[in-house]
């Protein structure tokens, strides 16, 4: 029996360890990957420090790959063997579709074909936090905001409208910018490290303000920069004081995005709308916009619409996601997206 290396957390709130395991095989739908570049996220250590999502063990995580096809499933038309790809994966389906490992399985109708102007390791940084993003602003409510998608009809759609975004220097917070400005948004206010402002205005913002600003400040600075009603935020940060402060700027009937669990003081009788995230794009409620993105994802990051995050490289493969999300735990990451080469794999 053929068998792969995969990076496993050993028991709830244990220890990560590189092993073996055997090289799975695509089921009817799904393709078979060979991971080249593995993207790392803020979820992966929270996983084992706080003991969520997880309850089968030893468990594989992982949320962001690239790679080329190894095998195709019944019924798969759309990829052959060598093709370069990047994906989504899941922890919801079993340790196969999870990507701290050499080979992942994943369903044929998530998966986006690797432009030629992307890398690899750029690529692993695209699926979560496009995900996360795309997710609650283009899925109907309840389950998100219910913008028009800017590959249906949405481009510039929103023309002149202010959004709103904390965070703007992490993985999400990178691309809420990027998909606000094709939705036509404008003027795109972000907080940030200022030291990343010439990032966030390269791909879309309008105004930095820096993140260590004064709630009282934050919220000066915003009516100095708009007069116009704030319709929607995306809170990137999750933080109580961010998420309270989103709140109270957006206008009636308007939508806030939080990625951590709600803080929220609301006003009785107000009509502002709170969106939770989950951008697992595998899942039946988030299925058909997975679906639309990845028919559509390719052509606007050839077409540059979408940049990728920038990407720091950690050494060692597998044995160095154990330290990137030490680095990521200890918030020594910003404005980059932390990827390993499986490659490297002692």
């Amino acid at each position: 029996m053929s068998t792969s290396r995969a990076l496993f957390l050993k028991e709830k709130f244990g220890a990560f360890e590189v092993g073996t395991k055997a090289i799975p095989t695509p089921g009817p739908g799904e393709i078979l990957v060979k991971e080249v570049a593995v993207g790392l996220n803020p979820v992966d250590w929270k996983i084992q420090a706080y003991g969520i999502f997880v309850s089968e063990f030893p468990a594989i995580l992982g949320s962001d790959a690239a790679g080329e096809v190894e095998a195709v499933g019944e019924g798969v038309t759309q990829f052959k063997k060598g093709d370069k790809v990047f994906h989504p994966g899941s922890l919801l389906g079993g340790s196969e579709y999870a990507t701290f490992q050499e080979y992942v399985v994943v369903p044929a109708d998530v998966v986006h074909k690797l432009p030629a102007n992307i890398t690899f390791e750029q690529a692993a940084s695209l699926p979560l936090g496009i995900g996360t993003t795309v997710v609650p602003l283009y899925s109907p409510s309840p389950v998100g905001v219910g913008l028009k998608a800017p590959w249906d009809g949405g481009r510039g759609h929103y023309a002149g409208q202010p959004a709103l975004i904390f965070g703007g220097a992490s993985s999400v917070g990178q691309y809420a910018i990027q998909f606000a400005k094709l939705s036509g948004f404008s003027p795109i206010i972000t907080t940030a490290s200022l030291r990343n402002a010439e990032l966030l205005k390269s791909i879309g913002a309008t105004h930095v303000i820096d993140r260590n600003t004064s709630v009282s400040s934050i919220a000066s600075e915003i009516a100095r920069i708009t007069t116009k009603p704030i319709s929607l935020v995306y809170d990137a940060v999750g933080a109580a004081e961010t998420q309270q402060l989103g709140y109270d700027t957006l206008t009636e009937g308007g939508h806030i995005v939080i990625v951590l669990q709600s803080s929220i003081k609301e006003t009785p009788g107000s009509t502002k709308k709170i969106v939770g995230v989950f951008g697992n794009v595998q899942v039946p409620n988030n299925r058909a916009l997975g679906r639309a993105l990845a028919q559509n994802l390719s052509a606007l990051l050839e077409a540059g619409d979408i940049i990728p995050n920038p990407v720091e490289v950690v050494p060692g493969g597998l044995n160095g996601i154990v330290p990137g999300l030490e680095k990521m735990k200890n918030n020594l990451v910003s404005g980059k997206k932390l990827v390993v080469r499986l490659t490297e794999t002692a």
